[in-house]
């Protein structure tokens, strides 16, 4: 009996560990994107990306997720939505992080579709913004070093749920963003949803920041992940870089978690992108 007993709480407990381990040991994930677009006043430039926080929290106040993003050195941190969670929603903190953040590098934000959903996004978007962080909201923004110009621009999220109604709202949201924008700009864009690749393509973006598909949910070793929002079973877009023409979407896994309470074999993600000049 006392054989059994031990053996139930040796599983329980190496349960656990492998579970606390794929939701709170946090993992940096580096990307090189290259291309001859990138003005070579931009070669080198660093990004962070955090994405899906989702009310998520990594040390007392963010305090382990802070100091990964400092010793990354980042130029500019992206923050690519769903930054709350609307099934408990609690702005503070995750206010706690973003107040760090502001501290190591220009912060820019999109908001995601829990944001939407919880019906706040003006609360929320006003309080960044009284923080110091860039909110985009179907806009574009010029940045220019050396008489060089690159181009930071963020979508909204439609908040629905076919894709095919996705891929229309987005694609109107992008015509309107860079209707103003020359082409030959190099640029950046932050949007939540990864499945509507094929707009992105389309429309000739040069790179791409997105979450969303918290990694697939489960990593399924060899295969990938097993179930995303607006992707559905075995999708497409959890994780990584995806190229197609001069378009590179980088898709982070993301920090936290919602509906679904764990990850496996799909630890949270700093995603750190520098740019290369070719």
């Amino acid at each position: 009996m006392k054989n059994k007993l031990f053996k139930f709480i040796l599983v329980i407990a190496l349960v656990w560990v492998f579970l606390y381990v794929n939701n709170h040991w946090l993992q940096v994930s580096s990307h090189d994107i290259s291309s001859d677009r990138i003005p070579t006043a931009f070669d080198g430039l660093v990004i962070v990306q955090l994405s899906d926080l989702q009310d998520a929290e990594f040390g007392k106040n963010q305090v382990k997720l802070t100091e990964k993003v400092k010793k990354l050195n980042p130029d500019f941190i992206f923050l690519t939505g769903d930054l709350i969670d609307s099934n408990r929603y609690d702005l503070e903190r995750s206010l706690h992080l973003v107040r760090k953040l502001v501290g190591i590098a220009d912060v820019y934000y999109v908001i995601g579709n829990h944001e939407v959903a919880v019906n706040r996004v003006e609360k929320i978007t006003s309080a960044l913004q009284a923080l110091g962080v860039v909110v985009l909201s179907n806009e574009a923004k010029i940045l220019e070093r050396n008489g060089e110009k690159l181009v930071i621009a963020g979508l909204d999220d439609p908040l629905m749920e076919s894709i095919e109604a996705s891929e229309k709202t987005i694609a109107k949201y992008m015509d309107r963003t860079l209707a103003d924008i020359p082409d030959q700009y190099y640029r950046l864009l932050l949007s939540h949803r990864p499945e509507v690749f094929d707009v992105y393509v389309n429309r000739q973006v040069d790179l791409i920041f997105t979450g969303h598909a918290h990694g697939g949910q489960v990593q399924i070793p060899g295969i990938g992940g097993l179930v995303a929002p607006g992707q559905g079973w075995f999708p497409k877009y959890t994780a990584g870089v995806h190229t197609k023409g001069i378009t590179t979407m980088v898709v982070s896994r993301g920090l936290g978690n919602s509906v679904v309470p764990y990850r496996m074999f799909n630890r949270p993600e700093i995603v750190v992108v520098t740019l290369k000049k070719e």
